[in-house]
């Protein structure tokens, strides 16, 4: 997809079709209405005759205005205009889209970011109508036998600012856009590809093409090497299956030569049966999923990379699946983790913090300025978040205000739950140093509680991505968050030095 931000009337655009906001009760936009004034007031009689009447959602696609220069007029409904806000602006951008691309407009010129949205700057809109736009047009049918898609699919974006001066600002927020869309779409696509397919081994030649691609660091730890390392907790949980485990290391090295990096610690179960604590078997197909933290590591190293970001990046990814056998943990075994530290398995289904807390341990031999784990760690952070906010939980107050600054700036959202020492007391076992499970309450504050015993020579923070990173039913698919918020804290890392 080509983007281009430019400024101009729109009554003067000669575009295969221009994009225009209509708020509830008929109300035209500024932009709208310089087009009404340019067409004799073809767009105010269309609205009178009831032909839409602004509410959210809807869409109006008008051909062959008089004294137009556009083949067509595509109207988008806000809603009212008092609550117009940002989520609002993210959907009537996926809606204008979808409809266009669905209807074979190849290009439009888009006056969405007329619509006054508080606290949100020109480069804020654009960025976002970048990543509407990719959210909205991303197809997954690469394993379908005949794969669909329209004949003439939208291919050309025009942004159009409110004057010149803001071209600049706009133009790079597109770049941003552009970048994180294309990590967005890296984790999508590993995300969404079936478990006998996406094993460890495919995640680590994913890893792999990355790293040829953009001349980034690519290191495999095979089972030997666990085995070397004393990596007995994450070697428990591959036992089960027949796939061997992978630790997957990358290296992108943009900052100064003493600069300590920023360690990004992804969770790749490529499948999650549960283990010996099998899951039920509605859903369990979703379990594919359970590698979306270790797509996320690599789609922020995509974003990253397209970026050119001058700074030093970590990424390590411990990859296996976990499944039942005769080799399978079982409950009440004790395992010995890479930082010496012994484990009372009461759950097998709770196999992520098993394999995260020998990745913790790693990550201390780069010297890291920060860690972040990503995971799809619990179903409570579903219970307590939903679908619109990862779960955050840190050991520094000043890394989890920079992920949930990052989250707000990306409008990729994170709340933050207390790491409170008294949550740790529900990890005690009778017979090892910690039980990798609590009881049923707090369970996404005590499964960060276990990894904090694995993250005490750092500054580290933990996000829960178990309700953001994969959709079910009718739209079941991986949404590639929270690769946006990493980027972007990425990016305020290297605006800080700056």
């Amino acid at each position: 997809m080509e983007y281009i931000a430019k400024s101009g009337s729109p009554a003067k655009q000669r575009t295969a079709c221009i994009v225009l906001g209509v708020y509830e009760s008929r109300k035209l936009s500024a932009r709208a209405r310089q087009v009404d004034q340019a067409s004799d007031g073809t767009l105010a009689g269309f609205l009178r005759r009831g032909d839409m009447d602004g509410r959210a959602g809807q869409t109006l696609l008008l051909h062959h205005m008089p004294n137009l220069p556009a083949e067509r007029v595509l109207l988008v409904g806000c809603g009212k205009e008092r609550e117009f806000n940002e989520q609002r602006y993210v959907e009537i951008n996926a809606t204008a889209a979808r409809l266009l691309d669905e209807t074979g407009s190849t290009e439009m010129t888009t006056y969405l970011a007329e619509l006054e949205i508080k606290g949100r700057d020109i480069a804020w809109k654009a960025r976002q109508a970048v990543l509407a736009t990719e959210a909205a047009l991303y197809r997954f049918d690469e394993l379908k036998s005949k794969p669909g898609g329209p004949r003439r699919p939208l291919r050309k974006v025009v942004f159009a600012v409110p004057k010149r001066s803001d071209i600049g600002a706009a133009e790079q927020a597109i770049s941003q856009g552009k970048a994180i869309s294309a990590g967005v779409a890296v984790a999508k696509n590993l995300g969404n590809l079936p478990g006998n397919i996406c094993t460890p081994t495919y995640l680590t030649e994913a890893a792999q093409k990355l790293g040829e691609q953009y001349g980034i660091k690519i290191t495999v730890l095979e089972t030997a090497d666990l085995e070397n390392l004393g990596m007995g907790s994450f070697l428990s949980v591959a036992r089960g299956s027949r796939e061997p485990p992978k630790l997957i290391v990358l290296e992108y090295t943009q900052g100064r030569d003493s600069e300590p990096p920023i360690a990004l610690v992804g969770k790749g179960i490529t499948f999650d049966s549960g283990g010996i604590s099998i899951k039920p078997a509605a859903q369990m197909d979703e379990m594919k999923f359970d590698m979306c933290g270790a797509a996320s590591v690599l789609g922020a190293f995509k974003a990253v990379a397209e970026l050119r970001l001058p700074l030093n990046l970590v990424g390590i990814v411990p990859s296996c699946e976990n499944m039942p056998s005769g080799n399978a943990n079982k409950p009440g075994d004790i395992v010995t983790s890479m930082s010496g530290q012994t484990i009372e398995v009461l759950n097998t289904d709770a196999e992520g913090r098993l394999i995260l807390c020998d990745a913790l341990t790693y990550a201390e031999r780069f010297k890291p300025a920060a860690v972040v784990d990503i995971a799809t760690l619990t179903g409570a952070c579903v219970i307590a978040l939903g679908a619109q906010a990862t779960g955050l939980l840190s050991n520094h107050e000043g890394l989890a205000r920079e992920l949930l600054n990052a989250g707000k700036e990306s409008y990729d959202r994170a709340w933050q739950l207390p790491l409170w020492q008294e949550y740790q007391k529900s990890l005690d076992s009778n017979f090892a140093d910690i039980a990798n499970i609590g009881g049923r309450e707090a369970g996404t504050i005590t499964a960060a509680c276990f990894l904090s015993r694995f993250a005490k020579k750092f500054k580290w923070a933990h996000l829960d991505i178990a309700g953001t990173a994969w959709k079910g039913g009718k739209e079941k698919g991986a949404t590639g968050r929270p690769v946006p918020l990493l980027t972007q804290f990425l990016i305020g890392r290297c605006q800080d030095k700056a």
